[in-house]
Order: structure tokens, then sequence, then C-alpha cells
């Protein structure tokens, strides 16, 4: 019987990367001359993967996000992995965010990469959800290599990662 190999499909971010990143950015605030007497803070919860932040006004949040995402972009943190959301006002004349990580795929994202593996139509190769990944079987390396130039083409609103190649 022919020998398969495959590889799986994955997403997420480096927690620790994430760190020096929101590290870096409230440094950098700490200095800014516009946020000097403001209430601009980054708080980073390692546990929920989120990333809270807080500004005085509109203006500010959107510095404060700007300096935030040049960090995370530095450190190679993939931004597209970042669910960022609405302004809110907040308590005290302050206005929040709140930046969810995308740690896996979701079912959705996961039944769009493997409708995309199915639409190319390559022949023997097979794409199965497994929990919060996606396992890409073939008895061809060079198909595999195909689906992943294939995946790295689309965008599905996620930065995928390629491991566990067998």
């Amino acid at each position: 019987m022919a020998q398969t190999n495959s590889f799986d499909i994955t997403t997420g971010v480096d927690l620790q990367e994430v760190d020096n990143a929101v590290n870096q950015a409230q440094k950098e605030i700490a200095q800014r001359y516009d946020f000097k007497g403001s209430k601009a803070t980054i708080d980073f919860s390692r546990g929920d993967g989120k990333i809270t932040l807080t500004a005085d006004d509109d203006f500010r949040m959107r510095a404060l996000f700007d300096v935030l995402q040049g960090k995370l972009i530095k450190r190679g943190v993939p931004v597209k992995n970042l669910d960022i959301g609405d302004v809110k006002p907040a308590g005290g004349d302050t206005v929040r965010r709140e930046v969810g990580l995308k740690m896996s795929l979701d079912g959705d994202t996961a039944k769009k990469v493997v409708a995309a593996i199915k639409d190319a139509k390559m022949k023997k190769v097979q794409a199965a959800i497994q929990g919060d990944q996606v396992r890409v079987s073939s008895p061809s390396r060079d198909e595999l290599q195909a689906v992943m130039q294939l995946l790295r083409g689309k965008d599905f609103g996620v930065e995928l990662k390629f491991g566990n190649y067998r």
C-alpha cells in the first residue's frame, strides 16, 4: 500500500511575543508627549487572550492602537489574528476597546479551508477537520505542496500555519 503523507493547518499567536509588544507599547506611551497626563493604558490578559485599550478620547485611542499595532508587527505577531472590537465609552470620560486574539481555527474558518481544498479538485487529496485544526493528506508530496501554495494565496481572515509535515 502507498505511503500517505500529511500536514496540519492551524493558527495562533505567540503569547510571549504579544506580551513583549504590549510592554514595548506601554514604554512608548509613557515617553510620548501627546500622552502626557492622559489615562491611556494597555492591559494584556494572557489567560483570556484579550488586550484592553483605555484612552481619554477617540483621537488618543486611535494613536494608542497604532502604537500597539506597530509593536505587534515588529514582533512578528500576525495582525490578521486580532479580533478588533468597537470603541465603547467607559467610566470617567474614557473610551475602551477590546482586542481579542484568535488562538485556534473556528468551525467556519476550518470549513472554508476544507471547501477551498475540495474546490481545487486535486486528485487523491483528503482534508479532514480535527478539533481546532485541519489535517490534509495525500500519497503525493507534490500535491501537498500545491495545497499549501493554494491556501497561501487565499484570505481566510486568519494567518494559517502549516505544521506536522510527514
